[in-house]
């Protein structure tokens, strides 16, 4: 257990915590140290085979440790599993705990008052398929080279992002040293901007109309998630006053330090749709593109500018409309904005693809997983049991 008296530097070793552990992973590269006296260091070793599971957080989520790190040891946020009498392939176990999590297991059986938990007796009391483990590994094999896949997926959507990157600073420069010179004006001057809707506004007497609206948590670094759009009932007037349209920039308001000035290009993806007070909406005038207005306030620029300018309070930053207004705003000529624009765009469709068969093969990984542990991968019996 971390604790001031576990910092003496008297028998200080590197250990994992519960960062550490992701997904079939474990990063090696942010290790801090404490104290692991010669018991401690008997009792917390890791060895290459064991999985590590993590208790809180995001339960359940768990890594086999794929060789031995002598001199890193692990603190009581993590659980280590470690077989007996080998009739427990770690892989297998780890892609379990994978479809587990995947099916709720650990959120139904954490205890959800405070923080999600999932604490060792229900680490083992929790009931695992057991095939014979030659089974056992064939099954690993077969997951792990269908998440590989998967991961690559994931990996082209990453790559299409970071060409977008390349493709801005090779046409406009680092827009923080703006190396090209290019003229500088406030957004104010440039586009118009203004903030939405309030939640539980009063209405009397006037007509009302339901209609989606976009909450902060649609608007993502670069790109909306629309997996839950909620609607709200506003007056008609209100309506049409916050309505969306195509090429609009939706900023949000506050958030995470790091995450001020994240906005991306809003397509008419809902139609009718509205946006709350939490999001400004910055219309651009004919001196800038959408996509190059999102592009260079979500770029380093922008981040220093607003994290300069934000109201900040216990981690929470904030920006108003007359600091967003008075964003020093790069004007490259509108030509080459066309051109960044036209690139955008079929990097878009690059990503849209990607991202639909990314969804593809998650989902299919997802079948492979609950066919495996329901025996439909098996060559032979499965007999049951736990660990």
């Amino acid at each position: 257990m971390l604790s001031p008296k576990a910092r003496t530097a008297a028998w200080s070793f590197p250990y994992l915590r519960n960062v550490n552990v992701q997904w079939g992973r474990i990063e090696l590269s942010d290790l801090v140290e404490m104290d692991f006296d010669e018991a401690d260091q008997a009792k917390f070793d890791l060895r290459q085979g064991d999985l590590l599971v993590c208790e809180g957080g995001e339960p359940g989520r768990s890594a086999v440790v794929e060789h031995d790190l002598p001199g890193v040891f692990f603190q009581k946020a993590l659980m280590r599993v470690r077989p007996c009498d080998n009739q427990l392939d770690t892989r297998f176990l780890q892609r379990f705990m994978e479809h587990a999590a995947r099916r709720g297991t650990f959120a139904k059986d954490g205890n959800k008052a405070t923080i999600a938990h999932f604490p060792a007796v229900k680490l083992n009391a929790l009931k695992v398929p057991l095939p014979p483990v030659a089974e056992q590994c064939r099954i690993a094999g077969i997951l792990d080279k269908a998440d590989a896949i998967r991961r690559k997926r994931i990996e082209a959507i990453a790559l299409t992002e970071e060409l977008q990157r390349s493709a801005f600073l090779e046409m406009f420069g680092d827009p923080v040293t703006n190396p090209k010179g290019w003229d500088v004006k406030p957004l104010g001057e440039l586009a118009e901007s203004a903030s939405g809707v309030t939640k539980g506004k009063r209405y009397d007497g006037q007509e009302l109309v339901t209609l989606p609206y976009m909450r902060v948590a649609n608007v993502q670094d670069g790109h909306l998630v629309l997996s839950e759009v909620k609607t709200i009932t506003v007056s008609v007037e209100d309506g049409r006053r916050y309505r969306l349209m195509y090429g609009d920039v939706l900023l949000t308001e506050g958030g995470d330090p790091d995450k001020l000035g994240r906005g991306t290009v809003w397509r008419e993806e809902v139609p009718g749709c509205i946006h709350q007070n939490h999001i400004f909406r910055v219309r651009p005038g004919p001196a800038v593109r959408a996509e190059y207005l999102s592009a260079i306030i979500g770029s380093e620029r922008g981040k220093r500018y607003f994290l300069r300018a934000a109201k900040q309070t216990t981690g929470i930053a904030t920006i108003n409309m007359s600091q967003l207004k008075a964003f020093p705003v790069l004007i490259p000529p509108t030509p080459l904005q066309d051109r960044y624009v036209k690139f955008v765009s079929k990097i878009n469709e690059s990503r849209d693809n990607q991202q639909e068969r990314s969804s593809l093969t998650d989902e299919l990984f997802g079948v492979l997983g609950r066919e495996a542990f329901r025996g439909g991968l098996r060559t032979g019996a499965i007999k049951g049991g736990g660990a």
